[in-house]
C-alpha cells in the first residue's frame, strides 16, 4: 500500500495511491482516507481523484523529529568491508521537511550544497528501547528522502545544524510504502539524480548497520513517536547541486521524489 498526504480543495488529506502500473487497468488515482493514520484508525471514504488533480505533500510531517544517521554506508559497495560500530546520530528540525515539487533553497552563505539520497523509515507507534526482532512492529513504512547538506558549513567546531538544519533541507516523498518487508527494504537501489542524470547510486544492502539495528539503536537513545522519521544514510554518497537544477531521489519499489533547486536565500 502507498499512503500519500495531499492537498485538494484547500484541505489536507491522506489517501491510498493506486497506480495503473499495478495492473488494475485504471488510471493513476488516490483513494481518500477518513482520518489520520498516525493518530488513529482510518477508513476509505470512497472518494477517488486522479493523481494529477491533487498536489502531493510530504507524506508525513513529523510532529516530533527527524533523526539522521551518518557513517553507516560504504558508498558504491553492496557489502561493506568496514568494521561494524556505532554510527553518528543527529537531529533535523521538522520545519525542514518539504514534499514533491517544493523548492530546495540553498543558503546564500553556501557554495557547496549537496544531495544525499536516502531511504527513510517512518515510525508508526510510540516506542522506546525496541529489541531488534520487534522493529517491524513499530515501522509504519518507508519513503524516499534527500538529506540536503551544505558541506562547506560542516567544519570542525561548527554544529552540524549549520550544514543540515536549514528550511527545505529534508525533502520526503512521494508517498509512504507500507507493504515492504524488512528484508525487501534492506535490498533497495537508491539513486540520486540531477536533471534526470544519475549522480549517485547505492544500495541499502551496503548499510554497515541494518535498518532493524538502526531503529533499535535510536529507540534506545530517545522515545520515538508516530510520524518520526529516521534517515538511514546515503549509500551512494553525496553529489553537488546548484540553483536552477532539478534534483530527484529514485528508490526502486518506492518511487521518485523530485524537487527544484533555488538559491540566494538567507
Amino acid at each position: 500500500m502507498r499512503i500519500a498526504r495531499y492537498s485538494v480543495d484547500d484541505a489536507i488529506r491522506y489517501g491510498v495511491v493506486e497506480l495503473e502500473s499495478d495492473g488494475s487497468g485504471n488510471p493513476d488515482c488516490v483513494l481518500e482516507l477518513a482520518g489520520d493514520p498516525f493518530s488513529g484508525p482510518v477508513k476509505a471514504s470512497g472518494v477517488r481523484r486522479a493523481l494529477d488533480e491533487v498536489r502531493l505533500l510530504a507524506p508525513v510531517l513529523p510532529r516530533s523529529k527527524v533523526i539522521g544517521i551518518t557513517g553507516n554506508c560504504v558508498p558504491g559497495k553492496d557489502v561493506p568491508d568496514a568494521p561494524t560500530g556505532y554510527p553518528g546520530v543527529f537531529l533535523k528540525p521538522n520545519t525542514g521537511v518539504i514534499g514533491p515539487g517544493e523548492a530546495i533553497q540553498i543558503p546564500s552563505i553556501s557554495s557547496d550544497t549537496a544531495l544525499e539520497a536516502e531511504l527513510a523509515v517512518v515510525i508508526g507507534r510510540i516506542c522506546r528501547s525496541v529489541p531488534v526482532e520487534r522493529v517491524p512492529e513499530v515501522v509504519f513504512g518507508y519513503t524516499a528522502a534527500n538529506d540536503v547538506t551544505a558541506r562547506d558549513l560542516m567544519v570542525d567546531g561548527v554544529p552540524w545544524g549549520m550544514a543540515k538544519c536549514w528550511d527545505t533541507f529534508t525533502p520526503l516523498g512521494p508517498w509512504i510504502v507500507t507493504h515492504l518487508s524488512l528484508e525487501e527494504a534492506s535490498a533497495l537501489t537508491v539513486v540520486g539524480e540531477v536533471d534526470e542524470a544519475a549522480v549517485t547510486t547505492g544500495s541499502t544492502k551496503g548499510f554497515i548497520r541494518g535498518i532493524a539495528d538502526l531503529v533499535s539503536l535510536v529507540s534506545s537513545m530517545m522515545t520515538l513517536l508516530p510520524g518520526d522519521v529516521i534517515l538511514t544514510g546515503a549509500p551512494g554518497g553525496a553529489a553537488p547541486i546548484q540553483a536552477g537544477r532539478s534534483v530527484s531521489i529514485d528508490i526502486d519499489e518506492i518511487g521518485v521524489l523530485t524537487n527544484p533547486v533555488i538559491g540566494d536565500v538567507g
